[in-house]
């Protein structure tokens, strides 16, 4: 899903050039390989630095090469968020499918979701990074094929999974959240997860599954003990 970019061909041209071009069998896996490598050059030398000759570069092809699968940096972008935050709300949905099998109880669904995102962050660090970072340098003009901007697209997906978290969170701890208080609260528990990019190492001392235990510890400590 590609949205409508600055930068890059005419709109009309790159729809007639993808149908032109057949895709191989490993199109979408070396979609999967630039969109990674492209990840890494954002978190490193941040977006608005980075050209497509770093990225082809990176990923050791030509430029003209990459233009065969992105007519854009920001198309990159766009897809780097598109497919993170689709990955995002179906874990979200995994976790409470699973939850309904297993017969958890809410607050053990919590903890079960809580456990999968840092899963997912450990592996997927430049596209947080990106997520965090660089969602404001896509574009803000609606294109027809997604019916709303592409930051928009990216921005509305964000607040549904803060608004999952947050009903997630109220069920867990009915006694302690309230109108008042669960934007705080949820917005708590991602300050807690959302920057372990920053310092929690894979193959330090500290493993992602041991901090998203000691993040439930405290959860429960904190709300788990009934009205303050």
């Amino acid at each position: 899903m590609v949205g409508k970019f600055t930068g890059g061909a005419d709109h009309g041209d790159t729809i007639m050039q993808n149908m032109a071009r057949p895709k191989s069998a490993t199109h979408d896996l070396k979609r999967d390989q630039i969109l990674d490598t492209a990840a890494q050059c954002f978190a490193r030398q941040s977006f608005p630095v980075a050209t497509m000759n770093d990225i082809a570069t990176a990923c050791g092809t030509s430029k003209a090469r990459l233009y065969h699968y992105y007519q854009s940096k920001d198309a990159i972008l766009f897809d780097v968020l598109d497919r993170y935050t689709q990955k995002l709300l179906a874990i979200i949905g995994q976790v409470e499918a699973t939850a309904q099998r297993r017969n958890l109880d809410d607050r053990a669904a919590l903890h079960e979701l809580i456990r999968a995102f840092l899963h997912e962050y450990q592996s997927s660090a430049e596209r947080h990074v990106s997520l965090l970072h660089d969602t404001k340098f896509l574009s803000d003009e609606v294109d027809t094929r997604l019916g709303e901007s592409p930051r928009e697209l990216i921005l509305n997906r964000q607040r549904d999974v803060v608004a999952a978290v947050t009903r997630a969170l109220r069920r867990a701890y009915p006694q302690r959240l309230n109108a008042s208080n669960q934007t705080a609260t949820t917005m708590m528990l991602f300050g807690m997860i959302n920057w372990t990019f920053t310092w929690l190492r894979p193959g330090g001392p500290l493993s992602y599954d041991d901090f998203a235990e000691d993040v439930i510890t405290l959860l429960d400590r904190g709300l788990g003990t009934g009205p303050g």
